[in-house]
């Protein structure tokens, strides 16, 4: 399967680099209008199975749509945009953080992107309370996921280093504060989540107070 991450040169170049490994990925730079409004625009794009659009003006946005071809939405442009989106192309999914998307579409590319990339999940080796390893085995296209699993590892699981997880993705997530795209804040707490629901699994004595940490503050 070939995906173009499509850019106008704000985002998606970290998400080019990560995605680059598991799928033949092409970088397409798109220029940024000045204009609100763009009429006759024609689009020379290279074919793919799947873009991941990461435009920020919605008229562009919308041209890439009406290719036909399957889009995720790196940035969202609100529920009028995807609605209309819609209209012109069923396969069109805007996650509402990069990192939530799970490989349950209608649409087997991207179901295929997403069990690479999308909401965490989380293989662990723990020794008491101490994590001996954690391996992403889908994570964040930016490449958070990733950063902020290496650093648990040696730790001891307790609250701090929980806090410290979280406060790690938001640090490396390419996302705006509440911005148009997804925002930092819950990103940290998708991926949370997904740790713990790790923990859970392979030591749910330890998930328990790890939970009771969380609850006192």
């Amino acid at each position: 399967m070939k995906i173009g991450i499509v850019s106008d040169g704000q985002y998606g170049e970290r998400a080019y680099e990560q995605i680059r490994k598991w799928f033949p990925t092409e970088w397409i730079l798109l220029p940024f209008p000045s204009s609100q409004v763009v009429d006759d625009i024609s689009l020379s794009l290279p074919s793919c199975d799947l873009y991941l659009s990461y435009l920020r003006h919605p008229d562009i946005a919308m041209e890439l749509v009406k290719t036909g071809v399957p889009v995720l939405l790196g940035v969202n442009l609100g529920p009028g945009f995807l609605a209309q989106a819609r209209l012109y192309n069923p396969a069109v999914i805007g996650p509402e953080t990069m990192c939530s998307l799970l490989p349950n579409t209608s649409f087997w590319q991207i179901n295929e992107y997403a069990k690479i990339f999308g909401r965490p999940v989380f293989y662990l080796i723990l020794d008491g309370d101490r994590m001996v390893w954690c391996h992403p085995i889908r994570g964040s296209p930016c490449g958070s996921t990733q950063a902020a699993a290496h650093e648990l590892n040696g730790q001891e699981i307790d609250h701090e280093t929980l806090n410290r997880f979280a406060i790690s993705i938001g640090h490396n997530c390419r996302a705006p504060r509440f911005g148009k795209t997804c925002d930092k804040e819950k990103a940290g707490i998708i991926h949370l989540e997904a740790l713990l629901a790790a923990i859970k699994s392979v030591n749910p004595e330890m998930w328990e107070g790890c939970m009771q940490a969380i609850r006192s503050i």
